[in-house]
């Protein structure tokens, strides 16, 4: 007589998710709210599985990459669904590709807004020094304060 001896399957707790993957409770409740979760209950803590694990690493690496939840939930729901794995692999190259062209051409126009504002600034520059060149210093402590400000250096700009 054989006795089965399967581990039971491990649950893991919302801390235990929120420490691993750097999120808050609030976003994996958000997560169920919006059906990309199911976490067991007991009691009034929520279990999560090897699977919501799982769908939650998806979510946020969809997430990061600009995808809408939507998006996202298309890609997840095909794994339920006969040949599954291969459908959700080939939507989210699908999606994946379709980022990339959009980030590409967000990184272009981030590109030419910051070249534009330095022709700006030059231009700026030039008609400062021929009206009011003391002007200039001033200008210049205010981007070393700004900088600092924005490196988190605030120490750096004489703020308090």
């Amino acid at each position: 007589m054989a006795l089965e001896l399967r581990r039971p399957e491990r649950a893991f707790t919302i801390r235990q998710l929120c420490v691993e993957f750097g999120c808050t409770p609030r976003a994996l409740r958000f997560y169920e709210d919006k059906g990309l979760l199911s976490p067991a209950r007991q009691g009034l803590n929520r279990l999560y599985s090897h699977r919501d694990r799982a769908r939650l690493k998806l979510i946020l690496r969809g997430k990061r990459v600009g995808l809408s939840l939507n998006e996202i939930r298309e890609i997840l729901d095909l794994y339920d669904k006969p040949g599954g794995e291969t459908a959700q692999n080939a939507q989210a190259l699908r999606k994946f590709r379709e980022r990339i062209v959009a980030l590409e051409q967000q990184r272009r126009d981030v590109e030419e807004a910051i070249q534009m504002l330095h022709d700006g600034c030059a231009q700026l520059e030039a008609a400062l020094a021929a009206s009011r060149p003391d002007l200039l210093p001033r200008a210049e402590d205010y981007d070393r304060t700004l900088r600092a400000r924005l490196d988190g250096h605030p120490e750096l700009s004489g703020a308090k």
